[in-house]
């Protein structure tokens, strides 16, 4: 077994690291963009007048910095060379993701936005893998140039993590389908153009099967903006959206009539790995600045790191960094090698374990740092208010948890990998 990271990735590393020494560092300096990640950061990104969602000056500046990318070639890099992509891997996007994480906040890496110089583009790839012919022609030139997008209509305030029992329903209406429900934490519904809404069409409540995604147009008669939910870090993309008789073409059904599970599914293995990966990164950070505050911190007339009240939390961490980093390149390159479905257990473990730790991580920087720590003028506080999110969205830790424990017990089958026949 070879644990090195690929030689070519290690150059795709360094690349990447110079991209951003040379190209997004000094924009960061640029006209106070700096404001975004110091500590004015919440204030200067959340539009306080407009119901809290983000700032336009700064989504545009996110915006530039994606074309920057793109036009180095950096940014498509886990698409086929067919769309201006690297073909690169699952591994691959795990190391890259943990390695931006791990550099802190800045333009080259929001972790609150899920912007990137290296693009989690899962739109798109959902777009390839479930769109009708269609559909892609329609929809993949501006996804892949960041000009088209839409929001995720899937959770539902009475439900939340059991996406089976949503009352939203579709039922045919002619030639078209009429749409009444309502969906909550729809990310990026703020200037959405469409929505993947999610919606029982057959079948009864707790049913894997009767389940279709539809891309609603959110200028539709009958759709609404009923508010955008604040969170614990502003701003907030996310919004509760209600929907009366809107009524919907059947072209518009994406995935496949009653399978609209399946595309969750698919979603959010491809969504969970990386995004373990980035909470690895963002909880190395914390390690890694911790101990270079121990060192020079010297209360007392000596420095903090020679307690071992200050080593041990550290060290215990940084096992649990080294630990998980192995199980999410085994993970990455097993989804690589048999199939995104074949290591769901896996990816749950993985992402619910990163998310934790990120949180655990963060929470020991503020105690080392004291009350720099506990401050604004310190990234750890912001860490801390984002990856807690993640320890419920997308799944929370507890259904992550049930996921492998339905593995383990037998109550859930895994897909055979590639090429594999099971009997």
């Amino acid at each position: 077994m070879d644990f090195d990271i690929p030689q070519d990735l290690q150059d795709y590393l360094a690349e990447l690291d110079e991209f951003i020494e040379k190209e997004i560092k000094p924009l960061e300096q640029q006209d106070d963009n700096i404001r975004f990640f110091d500590y004015r950061r919440e204030d200067a990104r959340t539009d306080w007048d407009r119901d809290g969602r983000p700032n336009e000056v700064w989504e545009a500046l996110l915006f530039k910095v994606r074309q920057i990318a793109d036009a180095a070639g950096h940014y498509r890099y886990p698409l086929s060379s067919e769309y201006g992509g690297k073909n690169g891997t699952n591994l691959g996007m795990a190391i890259i993701r943990e390695h931006l994480a791990a550099k802190g906040l800045g333009l080259h890496n929001d972790l609150q936005t899920e912007h990137s110089i290296v693009g989690n583009n899962v739109g798109l790839l959902l777009m390839l893998e479930y769109g009708t012919e269609e559909q892609k022609e329609e929809w993949i030139p501006g996804l892949l140039d960041g000009t088209r997008g839409f929001a995720f209509g899937i959770t539902e305030s009475a439900h939340g993590s059991d996406v089976t029992h949503m009352e939203t329903t579709a039922v045919r209406d002619g030639d078209n389908w009429r749409i009444n429900g309502e969906k909550s934490w729809n990310t990026g519904i703020h200037k959405a153009a469409h929505d993947l809404i999610f919606a029982r069409t057959s079948g009864k409540a707790g049913d894997g099967d009767g389940i279709t995604c539809f891309l609603v147009p959110t200028n539709s008669e009958g759709f609404k903006l009923e508010e955008l939910l604040w969170t614990f870090n502003m701003p907030t993309d996310h919004g509760r959206i209600s929907l009366t008789d809107v009524i919907v073409p059947h072209d518009t059904i994406f995935g496949g009539e009653g399978k609209g599970l399946q595309v969750v599914q698919h979603f959010f293995n491809e969504n969970r790995i990386r995004q373990a990966a980035s909470s690895l990164g963002a909880a190395q950070y914390c390690i890694t600045e911790s101990v270079k505050y121990a060192m020079q911190r010297k209360p007392f007339g000596k420095p903090l790191s020679s307690n071992q009240g200050i080593q041990f939390p550290l060290v215990e961490l940084q096992t649990q960094v080294e630990m998980l980093r192995a199980l999410i390149h085994k993970t990455a390159w097993m989804m690589d090698t048999y199939g995104t479905f074949a290591v769901s257990d896996k990816v749950s473990m993985c992402n619910y374990q990163a998310n934790r730790l990120c949180c655990d991580a963060a929470d020991r920087a503020m105690q080392v740092h004291g009350g720099l720590g506990y401050s604004r003028h310190k990234p750890f506080e912001h860490i801390y208010r984002h990856h807690r999110r993640y320890r419920i969205t997308e799944g929370t830790e507890e259904i992550q948890m049930r996921r492998v424990a339905g593995y383990m017990f037998g109550y859930m089958k895994q897909q055979a990998p590639k090429g594999v026949t099971v009997e």
